[in-house]
């Protein structure tokens, strides 16, 4: 083991310089800057290379933490890079979108006491560097083969399955309703977070690298999945759920109530530069609007961290809970609060105030009963506590559910879920349609990237499995 790791003993933990959030409200910009190489050594050397690396365990694709840790200490930088892609097809994405406080960086056995490894600000820096110095190559295979499989959808899932059969040489065709590859990465997800060319440089490269990319399709309508299953070799569904969760409560119909997803694909479309007619009317626009964001998560958190950018007036985060139960990243939650966000728990919305227009949401004030099954406190509205929580745009992000694809597929045959989710093999992630597979959060229910990303690997290799088999029983009849 190289002398120059375990440094925690007498190194503190530093994170990235964060740009002050005075500044960072004004911009969308990414709050927080680069590591230098001395920094970013001096801080993997706090790594203590356990025997049983929890941030390993911990992170969903088993990255092999700790190796590439110590290759940046010692300066390795390239070899870094290599250790860190070999399993993982987004590392730079990673770097900074994951919830590192809740996988790696919060299982680091360095936490209690001495604070954790600054995993994911690492992985964003030798990923930043590989690019800059041109070490991130297209996914160009040893061999041309012939077998060729169709990816419905263009998101972190469909994405890593495609770059995981081009590289051993398959013929890969992905199709998106969409008119840009990157699902909820490009449309969901803010600049101030994920800046949009760290998508497409990685996009242009795969189709470099030979991947083909069908966007503006849609299944069902442009093409059918039964042209598809005659034309591949195997199909991979990989859509992402998308279908906006609601409350029905009074004035749900009123002109300023929008789901998340509507609103947060309208600020990204401005951004890169794409006609909004709905954002310039001011419709998905929070400027100088007292705006009301309802929900705990990782997208509510999003809304109101646009909301503070495109200039409200003012913008409150209702939630039902308590800070401590909140299901989103506890840095996104400090960095909104730094950033203006007011935040209202243990507040649930009763109803939405207004004649065509809201003026505001009827609130009740809850409290946290006794643990339910899951161990998770119920909550419970306290009664007579309702007030009106005054508001000229609600946001509504509650989560996403997977749209009826047998239904827009017109595939009955396509089994679901009583979720909705599509119905596969735990062991083959083959759906109840012969040669059709699915990965992501079609599968899972709404989740993490890194999670989509695990997914869509693991989907390339047992398509890549199935029509081996396949290929083998037809040699063997022949």
């Amino acid at each position: 083991m190289a002398e120059r790791m375990l440094q925690f003993v007498r190194l503190s933990q530093q994170t990235p310089e964060k740009r002050p959030a005075t500044v960072r409200r004004e911009d969308f910009d990414e709050i927080y800057a680069r590591f230098d190489p001395a920094r970013a050594s001096e801080q993997a050397s706090r790594c203590s290379q356990c025997g049983v690396p929890f941030c390993s365990v911990h992170c969903p694709l088993q990255q092999n933490i700790p190796d590439w840790l110590k290759l940046t200490a010692e300066g390795r930088l390239e070899e870094a890079y290599e250790v860190n892609s070999a399993t993982n097809t987004f590392p730079e994405i990673c770097g900074r979108v994951c919830p590192q406080d809740r996988l790696c960086e919060g299982n680091c056995v360095i936490e209690k006491g001495f604070d954790a490894v600054t995993i994911g600000a690492v992985e964003r820096y030798i990923n930043d560097t590989a690019w800059e110095k041109g070490w991130v190559k297209p996914p160009k295979p040893p061999r041309e083969l012939s077998h060729s499989v169709g990816i419905i959808g263009a998101g972190p899932a469909g994405l890593a399955a495609a770059e995981r059969l081009r590289s051993i040489g398959w013929q890969v065709h992905v199709y998106d309703r969409y008119d840009r590859a990157g699902g909820l990465m490009i449309y969901g997800i803010p600049n101030f977070k994920l800046e949009k060319d760290v998508i497409t440089r990685r996009t242009a490269q795969f189709q470099e690298g030979g991947i083909t990319f069908h966007m503006n399709c849609e299944i069902g309508r442009d093409v059918t999945v039964a042209e598809l299953r005659e034309k591949h070799d195997a199909v991979l569904i990989a859509t992402g759920v998308y279908k906006a969760r609601d409350i029905e409560v009074p004035g749900s119909h009123l002109a300023g109530v929008i789901p998340a997803m509507t609103f947060l694909t309208a600020s990204n479309r401005k951004g890169l530069g794409d006609a909004v007619p709905e954002f310039d009317s001011g419709a998905l626009n929070a400027e100088g609007k007292r705006v009301v964001v309802i929900g705990g998560g990782d997208t509510a958190m999003d809304c109101l961290r646009t909301s503070i950018r495109q200039g409200a007036a003012s913008v409150t985060c209702l939630y039902r809970r308590d800070k401590a139960n909140m299901p989103g990243s506890m840095r996104e939650v400090h960095n909104a609060e730094e950033e203006g966000v007011r935040f209202a728990w243990l507040t649930a919305p009763e109803g939405f105030e207004g004649d065509d227009k809201v003026t505001g949401v009827r609130v009740t004030k809850m409290h946290l009963g006794l643990p339910d099954a899951t161990g998770r406190q119920q909550v419970e509205p306290i009664p007579n506590s309702s007030f009106v929580e005054g508001a000229d745009l609600v946001i509504k992000a509650l989560g996403f559910d997977p749209e009826d694809l047998p239904g827009m597929f017109e595939e009955p045959a396509l089994k679901v879920s009583r979720w909705g989710t599509l119905t596969v093999d735990r062991k083959t992630m083959q759906t109840s349609l012969p040669g059709v597979f699915a990965a992501g959060d079609i599968v899972r229910g709404a989740s993490l990237v890194v999670w989509a990303i695990r997914d869509g690997r693991d989907a390339a290799e047992r398509i890549a499995e199935y029509v081996a088999a396949r290929d083998s029983v037809a040699r063997a009849a022949e």
